[in-house]
């Protein structure tokens, strides 16, 4: 019997993100000359093999250990 994965796509908020934030991200994956080839080229693999809560479980993981890393 297989049980259905439990969704982490919403939900109370725990964390903000800022929208300058956001747009300067955008900018990196997007307008970048060094950073945009690269982060495309992992957007592109991460969303052609992992499902939508895969991929959400994977930013959450990313923003956490970038939380951690700079609370050292």
């Amino acid at each position: 019997m297989s049980i259905e994965p439990k969704s982490i796509l919403g939900g109370e908020s725990v964390y903000c993100i800022n929208e300058a934030q956001l747009k300067e991200s955008q900018r990196l994956v997007n307008e970048d000359p060094v950073s945009a080839p690269k982060l495309q080229e992992i957007l592109e693999s991460v969303e052609s093999c992992c499902s939508r809560n895969e991929r959400a479980a994977l930013a959450f993981t990313l923003i956490e250990r970038l939380r951690q890393s700079t609370e050292k």
